[in-house]
């Protein structure tokens, strides 16, 4: 991880708030792209770490996202100095726009792109972009000049939509660098890389895997029933990412999210277009493990 951390900036987010970020030995940086099971992981280490089911607060309170704009940095820094347990924080950032520290553990949740990309459409249609937009300073977006393009339809654009990654993250280049930044630092001691399937195939094992990695104790069954999508979903209200009211319903955030769902949506010439993009990003052995599913 570079000594100076790149800076990645959008209209809600700013890596540069990472920059002077006091670091206690132990913490846990969950490094994610979006709709690639962020609040799933966070949910998780809480869980690994308090050691209870019954969360003292709610998960964005004691995960907090710390480069979100919405709220005042100096909030957020004051919220984590005030914790006591050893802190798990939320970012969206790639580990290269992150401070290193070996004191820290880094764990980075990957997603088949097409996937998350399918997720990524549905979670579009439940935010309040006035709401977002009110509350970072910006002008209330323009009313669309049309109707919303299907799934299928936004899948395909998406695919073939061709942004610079570093300014658009969430894109398919964008979600490449990502894991291909993250994958390059898998043989450090203290950067953990989860496979979303992993997690939905065997959660009780990713879950004891995890807290070895971190020096935890493993879960007992009460805290994997506490990490399945069920029990979550039901208690959207405390666990939504949502403490500023920028979601139409909470819980939608909780969609089920179909391991194969984006594959299953494209014909043939597209799946093949889809592959031949996503090999002039990434190295061959990446893309071996996040497709395990197609094999």
């Amino acid at each position: 991880m570079s000594d100076t951390p790149r800076r990645y900036r959008s209209a809600e987010e700013d890596s540069a708030r990472w920059r002077g970020f006091p670091f206690r030995p132990g913490d846990i940086v969950i490094s994610t792209r979006s709709k690639s099971g962020t609040t799933w992981m966070q949910m998780i280490c809480a869980l690994l770490v308090l050691r209870t089911p019954e969360l003292p607060a709610p998960l964005i309170e004691l995960s907090p996202w710390l480069d979100w704009l919405v709220e005042p940095q100096e909030r957020v820094y004051a919220r984590l100095a005030a914790q006591r347990h050893r802190r798990f924080v939320k970012t969206h950032t790639p580990l290269d726009g992150v401070p290193s520290d070996p004191r820290v553990h880094y764990v980075v949740v990957a997603r088949h792109p097409l996937d998350m990309a399918v997720s990524l459409h549905h979670q579009g249609a439940n935010l309040d972009r006035v709401r977002l937009a009110e509350l970072t300073g910006r002008p209330a977006p323009p009313a669309p000049d049309g109707p919303r393009p299907s799934v299928e339809q936004a899948l395909v654009r998406w695919i073939d939509a061709d942004p610079d990654p570093h300014a658009e993250l969430d894109s398919l280049p964008g979600v490449m660098w990502h894991l291909g930044d993250a994958w390059a630092r898998r043989h450090l001691p203290n950067a953990h890389l989860v496979h979303y399937d992993d997690l939905q195939a065997d959660l009780a094992g990713q879950m004891r895997r995890l807290a070895e990695r971190l020096d935890l104790e493993p879960p007992s069954a009460d805290l994997v029933e506490a990490a399945t999508f069920a029990r979550m979903r039901a208690r959207a209200d405390r666990l939504a990412p949502d403490s500023a009211g920028v979601m139409k319903d909470r819980n939608a955030f909780f969609r089920s999210g179909r391991s194969g769902q984006g594959n299953a949506l494209l014909d043939e010439e597209t799946r093949t277009r889809y592959h031949s993009r996503v090999a002039a990003l990434a190295p061959s052995d990446l893309l071996a493990w996040l497709h395990r599913a197609e094999a």
